[in-house]
C-alpha cells in the first residue's frame, strides 16, 4: 500500500480524490482518481465534478480516472504540504508559514465548494475554520498583495454564505495586512559535544516523519543523537534532536529488541530538543531509539520515502511563481 506521504488525497463526502505526488509537485497534475466509499453520499456532487458518463463508470466500478481538476489539485497540494512538507535547514528546504497554508486552503476549499457543492460536507475543516486559524499569523507577510487578494475573495464567499462576521473580518484583514518578513525560529542546531567519560553506548537515528507533528523538526536524516552514560548513582540516557522549528509535546522512546524500555521527555532548547532519563539497567544488544509516537498502527516512513519526497520538493524551486504556493513564495526571501 502506498504510504500517505506519497499519496496526496482530498477526502470528499462519500469518496476520495487521489493524485500522483510526483505530478502534483511538478505542477503538472494530469489526472486524478475518484474512489467512492459511499455511492449514495457521493452521487449529489459526482456528476457535477466528472460528468454524467464518468459518474456512471464510477458508480458501476467504484472508481474512475479523469483529467485533474485544478481546483482539487490545488487543495490536494495544500493539504499534503500542511502534513508532509519536509522543512529542513540542513537540506535547504524552507519551512512554510502555516498561516499562509491555512489561508490558501480556505480559498481552495471554498473554490471546490463552488465547483461541486456538497462535495466537502464533513471535510476536515470548513473555509471558515481554516480562515480563523490563519488570521492571527497574517498581519505581516512577504506576499502581502496576494494575501489581500485571497482575503477579498474569501470575504465575497463568506458574504454569499451569509457569514457576515467572517466576511467583515476577511475584508478588514485585506486592508490591514502589511508587507514584511516574519521571523521564524529555524535552526539546524549545534553538533553534540564530545563523548564524555562513562559513555557505554551511543548512536544516531533519524526522525520518522509519520511519528511527529508537522513543522516541528528538521526533515534531514540522522538528526537524533543518543548516548548512555554510566554514573556512580545511575545509568542515564541522554537524547538530543537537532533542528527545532517550533515547540511541541515530544518524547523519545528507547527500545531493546523492539520493546520500549524507557521514555525520555524532550524539551525545546536553542535549535534543538533534548532530554535525559535514568535507566533501570544498562542497555544490552539492539538498543534503538524512536522519536515521537510508538503506536503500532502508525504507518511509518522509510529513509527512501523521505529521500524521494525531499527530491521532489527541491525540484519545485525551478517552477514558475504561479505554480508554487503563496507559502513557498514567501519562504524564498531568506528565512534561513
Amino acid at each position: 500500500m502506498t504510504h500517505p506521504v506519497h499519496a496526496p488525497v482530498v477526502a470528499a463526502d462519500g469518496g476520495l480524490v487521489r493524485f500522483a505526488l510526483a505530478d502534483l509537485l511538478a505542477g503538472v497534475p494530469g489526472s486524478m482518481r475518484v474512489e467512492l466509499t459511499d455511492a449514495a453520499a457521493a452521487e449529489p456532487w459526482l456528476t457535477r465534478l466528472v460528468g454524467a458518463e464518468n459518474a456512471l463508470d464510477a458508480l458501476t466500478s467504484g472508481h474512475v480516472d479523469v483529467p485533474a481538476r485544478p481546483e482539487l489539485a490545488t487543495l490536494a497540494l495544500l493539504l499534503w504540504a500542511r502534513r508532509w512538507w519536509p522543512a529542513s535547514a540542513a537540506l535547504g528546504v524552507p519551512a512554510l508559514d502555516p498561516a499562509l497554508l491555512d489561508l490558501e486552503a480556505a480559498v481552495a476549499t471554498a473554490t471546490v465548494e463552488n465547483v461541486a457543492e456538497g462535495m466537502l460536507d464533513g471535510f476536515e475543516a470548513t473555509p471558515g475554520e481554516l480562515f480563523d486559524a490563519a488570521v492571527e499569523g497574517l498581519a505581516v507577510t512577504a506576499v502581502a498583495d496576494e494575501v489581500r487578494d485571497r482575503c477579498r475573495r474569501l470575504s465575497a464567499w463568506f458574504d454569499d454564505q451569509d457569514d457576515v462576521v467572517r466576511a467583515e473580518a476577511a475584508s478588514g484583514l485585506a486592508a490591514a495586512v502589511m508587507p514584511g518578513q516574519r521571523a521564524y525560529a529555524l535552526a539546524a542546531g549545534a553538533g553534540s559535544g564530545a563523548s564524555e567519560e562513562g559513555v557505554v553506548a551511543e548512536g544516531r537515528a533519524s526522525v520518522d516523519w509519520a511519528r511527529v507533528p508537522p513543522g516541528v523538526l528538521d526533515a534531514a536524516e540522522n538528526t537524533v543523537t543518543w548516548r548512555v552514560v554510566a554514573a556512580p548513582t545511575a545509568t542515564r540516557l541522554e537524547v538530543e534532536v537537532a533542528g527545532a522549528f517550533a515547540d511541541a509535546t515530544l518524547s523519545a522512546f528507547a527500545t531493546r529488541d523492539g520493546e520500549v524500555v524507557a521514555e525520555v521527555p524532550l524539551h525545546l532548547g536553542a535549535g534543538r530538543f533534548a532530554g535525559a532519563v535514568d535507566l533501570a539497567t544498562a542497555p544490552s544488544v539492539h538498543f534503538g531509539l524512536i522519536v515521537g509516537v510508538t503506536a503500532e498502527d502508525v504507518s511509518g516512513t522509510t529513509e527512501a520515502d523521505r529521500a524521494e519526497v525531499v527530491s521532489l520538493v527541491r525540484a519545485r524551486e525551478a517552477l514558475p511563481p504561479e505554480a508554487r504556493t503563496l507559502a513557498e513564495r514567501a519562504a524564498t526571501d531568506g528565512e534561513f
